[in-house]
């Protein structure tokens, strides 16, 4: 069973900066898809970022493209969200999630293993 655990979030003013760390247990990191997802009070949850099991591929959310970067560090088991620029509605609880390498679409909602999550909240 893989844990996953999210941390690095917090309270700032727009046009701040914020990274996001998850943490995930087990011995064969590098072979998990991993992505991102936030969720806002009232909202559905929605897909933020995607990474694959080697680093080679990622994608992005049309409303965070060009402002929010993931990337991973498998010899520390960790995967980041930079995230820049940020703005109020950005604000939302942030997801960490990850899948056995070659899923057909990282960009879906289908992931075997998530984390609790941690606020991220942006101030106009």
């Amino acid at each position: 069973q893989l844990q996953l655990i999210e941390s690095g979030g917090g309270l700032v003013q727009a046009g701040g900066s914020l990274r996001l760390s998850c943490a995930a247990s087990g011995r064969t990191f590098s072979s998990y898809d991993m992505g991102w997802f936030r969720q806002a009070p009232g909202k559905e949850r929605e897909f933020v970022a995607a990474i694959n099991w080697s680093g080679g591929t990622t994608y992005y959310a049309v409303s965070v493209k060009g402002r929010f970067t993931i990337s991973r560090d498998n010899a520390k088991k960790l995967v980041y969200l930079q995230m820049n620029s940020l703005k109020p509605e950005d604000t939302a609880l942030y997801y960490c999630a990850a899948d056995r390498k070659g899923r057909r679409d990282l960009r879906d909602q289908n992931y075997a293993y998530w984390g609790q999550g941690t606020q991220v909240t942006v101030s106009s």
